[in-house]
This record gives C-alpha cells, structure tokens and sequence, in this order.
C-alpha cells in the first residue's frame, strides 16, 4: 500500500434503513367539475362517473406552475419532519409538466424554499414518476452519501391536456405531494420497490411535440401535437397487468402476502383499473385509499397525494404495511412497500 492508499477514506457508510417522516400535498383552488365540461366538450357527468368514478378536478391558476405547488406540497411536508430548508440534502422532483425543458423543476423549487445546501434534479417517468424518484431518494439516504432527500411529485397537466378531446380532457387535474426521507435508525422503513418499463408500448400514451423529434413550429402547433395522447382501451389492459405483477413482486422481495398489507394506495387513473386490480390481487377494496373522485388522474403527484391523504385522516397508521403501486407512460410502472413508521 503505498502512502496515497493510505490517506484515501470512503465517505459511504452501510446501508442504512430509510423511513418517510413526513407528507405533504398542495391541490389548486379551483375545481372543474363534471358538468362544468358537459359546457366544453360533447359528454356527460353519468359517462364520466361510470367509466373512470372521477366527479371533478383541481386547476392549476394561469400563473401558478408546477414548482409552485411542488413548493407548497414541500413546505408542509417539512412542517411534519419538523425539519428546516437548509437541512434538505437533495431535491427530486418527478413531473411531465416541468416549469421549462430546463432548468429542472428542482432548482426552482431551491430557490423558492431557500434550500441552499440540496443538489436539485427532475425524474421523469409520467404517472411512475413518485415511486421512480422515491427509489433514487431512498438509495441515495441509505448509502450514507445524503441524510435528507425532498421526494416530490408534481403535474400542472392541464396546461398539455386538448380540452378539444373529449377522451382525454375528462381525465386529469393539477396537483403537487411530496414526502422527506431520512434513515432514523428504525428497523423498518421502506422495505422493496420494483420498478420496471416496455419502450415498445411507448406510443400509446405520449406527449409528441416538444422534444427534438417533433421540435415546436408552426406546423406542431396546428396538428396539435403538445397535447397528451392516448389509446386508452390498450392502456388500460397494460397497466392492470403490469401493476399486478409489481405488487406481487415488491411484496414478494420482503417476505410479505396482500393479506399482510394494511392500505393500498394505487395510482389515480380510473376506478375500474383500481377495482380490476383488488380482483387480481384477492384485496377488499376497503384496503384501498381512493381519492380519485375528487382530483382526477394526477401523473407524478397521484400517489404521494393520496398517500398524505391516508395519513391525515388516519387510514394509515403507525405500524401498517402500505404498498403503493404507479402505472405511466414510458410504458412505466411500479411498486413500492413500506411499514409506516411515523
């Protein structure tokens, strides 16, 4: 060993185990109800209820964008951990509506929180995206690199919704969750996430003008092309299937069955997804948190804002096992279980 060897010392310490110790969420003030768009587009309150059990949305102001509600979502989140902007290490914020191409969301979120001390990046990876950035958060606690990781989802979807698509349009809301991860030294935490993706199905559910692809012109513009698009019949097929499968698996990787899970907290998307799901899974729906009702499909904030949800008002409790499932494009998805320790 020479005398450089000697002097060099790993700044990693053993894997740690990481616990949420605190949730937040942020919904807009205005609410766009189901027969407000029986007015804009050619449907009906009774058609939308039957096919996806949403009754209204949350809007996003013309000048409120998504780092603002991820800022306000962050802000009570850090309330609950009892924690201060300069002790956030990490800012990691998933989204498909960022403020711009760049700067990520995350560095405006810095600056508006004054969290001085973090390293700031997006992750993108449309509905998955929570449980995608909670993973990277998680590792990055557990290896003793970080002490604090800010894990944000956040949409403001209504800005890249055709409100000409009666398909579509129906579908999503604006919305922001996050939650802040520390190793407390509890002996569980976050116990298994499963992540996974299809490239081959990615054009069922896309986003197509923007990027370098098809780059903003004229032409996009009127062939509307920065709008989502989907084929909601083959989507809804994949993202039963897939969610299944992750929640089998992540609950497989800890030892544990559906029947030891206290709450389930799966995306937002459609109520008869989340119903196909229980029947697969052998689940009463009473062990599902659904909120779908009220804010639509989310993307990235759907789960953590569900999630917050089931805390307040005490569907999860200390000690429960909670496993949260996601499904996107990409396509995209995964699973994640914890033991709530809070």
């Amino acid at each position: 060993m020479n005398d450089r060897d000697s002097r060099i010392k790993s700044p990693l310490r053993e894997v740690r185990t990481v616990s949420i110790v605190g949730t937040g969420s942020y919904a807009p003030e205005r609410v766009l109800t189901n027969a407000d768009l029986e007015k804009m587009v050619e449907t009906t309150d009774e058609w939308i209820v039957t096919r996806t059990g949403m009754k209204e949305r949350r809007i996003a102001r013309p000048d409120e964008f998504t780092s603002d509600m991820a800022v306000q979502a962050a802000r009570r989140a850090m309330d609950q951990a009892g924690i201060q902007p300069t002790d956030i290490d990490m800012i990691l914020v998933a989204t498909i509506s960022p403020d711009m191409v760049f700067p990520n969301t995350g560095c405006f979120v810095q600056n508006k929180l004054g969290a001085t001390k973090a390293f700031c990046l997006d992750v993108e990876a449309a509905c998955s995206g929570f449980l995608y950035g909670m993973e990277v958060g998680r590792q990055f606690v557990a290896s003793g690199a970080i002490n604090t990781a800010l894990i944000i989802g956040a949409e403001k979807l209504s800005c890249i919704t055709d409100w000409q698509d009666r398909g579509t349009c129906v579908l999503f809301g604006d919305g922001a969750g996050a939650v802040i991860l520390q190793a407390r030294g509890a002996r569980h935490g976050i116990l298994s996430t499963v992540l996974g993706s299809d490239g081959t199905l990615a054009e069922l559910l896309m986003l197509p003008g923007g990027g370098s692809r098809n780059p903003a012109s004229e032409q996009t513009v009127k062939d509307r092309l920065h709008y989502m698009k989907m084929s909601g019949r083959e989507v809804f097929k994949h993202a039963v299937t897939k969610m299944v499968q992750a929640a089998k698996d992540a609950l497989e990787r800890c030892g544990l069955t559906i029947d030891d899970v206290d709450c389930i907290i799966p995306h937002q998307a459609n109520r008869r997804i989340i119903e196909a799901i229980g029947q697969r899974l052998g689940a009463p729906l009473e062990k599902y948190f659904i909120n779908i009702e009220k804010y639509g499909n989310m993307s990235a904030a759907s789960v953590v804002v569900a999630l917050d949800e089931a805390v307040q008002c005490g569907h999860v409790k200390k000690g429960d096992i909670v496993l949260m499932i996601a499904f996107g494009g990409g396509f995209t998805w995964g699973a994640s279980v914890l033991e709530w320790t809070k």
